[in-house]
């Protein structure tokens, strides 16, 4: 594949002329502003106009709002590299933003309206996505990839599921949360395997030119992949089984065997690398929590749940968009005081809500002060990253 230049020039405002840009800043505004306004929800004990009831509204927004919008930063940035095509910018990437905005909006407000009426606005931005990385992919003859558009193909279905079943029946939409969570712990399982040890081992490269390196894929690479998609799939659909809970048992195991494979503990000196390996541990924790939970009664099944969102999801999300943002703005690929202070937050965040419904008598209080860990955390990254995503990239930068 012949080289090309990252970005063509733009008239565009700085925000659109990379697909990271707009979404991660979105993606951190609204992961700030949506879990707090939804413990007001639980306070306020009356319903507000959103297009959902209140618990399915918050899984919906957590998935479809704010995730998504970061695996669009993500795909946005990484899928011109995958190609050789040049990214989407401008007024292209303009109508996709838009397509998320009025999105938000029809799910905060509208519940007042035609259930058909917020749903359609939501269900464009996931559908418009999914025609644009499937445009790149099948045009760059990107085959390798393909997994990745049958991954948005698949969250798509789940909204519609939820849209679906939040008007119609309950347990429908929540086949389809856990369709979108399934989706997006599958997505950190291939791409954190891609770039967790690659970035390790030329990190290591550069300072340990003769030490030990990643572990080179492998049988537990693949045992891991193949227990965790396969009882992904199954714990959509029977979330209650016991051969289901034993594959996910497992899985949690070898993603654990995995992750002690990439030298993470020598990381620790840099917390932009350090924070991937520890969202993949959080990864691995809530696998086998989701698993063991079939067999420990006294464990609600919200704490598996939100290890693997707040935890894994929330970590690797916050980490993907710190490196990216860095380094395709021209910043040096080091953390400040600031971003690890984000990055602990957000672990921290996971750690209470687990706590939450743990416990005795701590329900409310350990809920209120996750929320305000989470908050904080994405709320301390837009006021980071929003300079240098909403201007020119630093010339004569790398």
């Amino acid at each position: 594949m012949s080289a090309i230049p990252r970005y063509r020039a733009t008239t565009a405002p700085a925000v659109l002329s990379a697909g990271f840009r707009p979404f991660f800043l979105l993606a951190g505004l609204w992961a700030a502003f949506a879990v707090p306004f939804w413990l007001l929800l639980l306070a306020a004990g009356r319903v507000l106009p959103v297009a959902m009831a209140p618990l399915l509204w918050h899984a919906h927004e957590m998935i479809f709002g704010f995730a998504l919008a970061t695996v669009a930063g993500f795909l946005f940035t990484a899928v011109p590299n995958w190609t050789g095509r040049m990214p989407l910018q401008g007024a292209s990437l303009g109508v996709l933003v838009l397509l998320w905005i009025v999105g938000r909006v029809a799910m905060l407000v509208g519940g007042g309206l035609p259930v058909a009426v917020p749903a359609v606005l939501d269900l464009a931005f996931p559908a418009a996505l999914t025609a644009a990385i499937g445009r790149e992919i099948v045009t760059g003859r990107n085959w390798r990839n393909l997994p990745v558009l049958a991954a948005l193909g698949v969250l798509l279905v789940a909204d519609l599921l939820m849209q679906v079943g939040a008007a119609a029946r309950f347990g429908l939409a929540m086949a389809g949360a856990r369709l979108g969570i399934a989706t997006l712990t599958a997505l950190v399982t291939l791409i954190g395997g891609r770039i967790i040890p690659s970035f390790t081992r030329n990190w290591l490269l550069r300072r340990e030119p003769q030490g030990a390196l990643p572990a080179p894929f492998g049988l537990v690479d693949r045992a891991a992949l193949a227990m965790s998609l396969a009882g992904l799939a199954l714990w959509v659909v029977r979330p209650g089984s016991a051969v289901v809970a034993v594959l996910l048992l497992a899985a949690g195991v070898a993603h654990a065997l995995r992750l002690a494979r990439w030298r993470g503990l020598a990381t620790l000196g840099e917390p932009l690398l350090a924070v991937l390996h520890l969202g993949y541990a959080w990864l691995a924790f809530g696998l086998a929590l989701l698993g063991v939970d079939r067999f420990v009664t006294l464990m609600p099944a919200s704490v598996a749940l939100h290890a693997l969102t707040v935890g894994a999801i929330g970590t690797m999300t916050l980490a993907v968009m710190a490196r990216a943002s860095l380094g395709h703005t021209g910043q040096a690929l080091t953390s400040s005081t600031r971003l690890t202070v984000v990055f602990v937050l957000v672990s921290v965040a996971a750690m209470l809500r687990l706590l939450a419904a743990i416990v005795p008598g701590s329900y409310v209080l350990m809920l209120d002060f996750s929320g305000a860990a989470w908050a904080g955390a994405f709320a301390l990254f837009v006021v980071q990253f929003a300079p240098l995503l909403t201007r020119p990239r630093r010339r004569g930068a790398g």
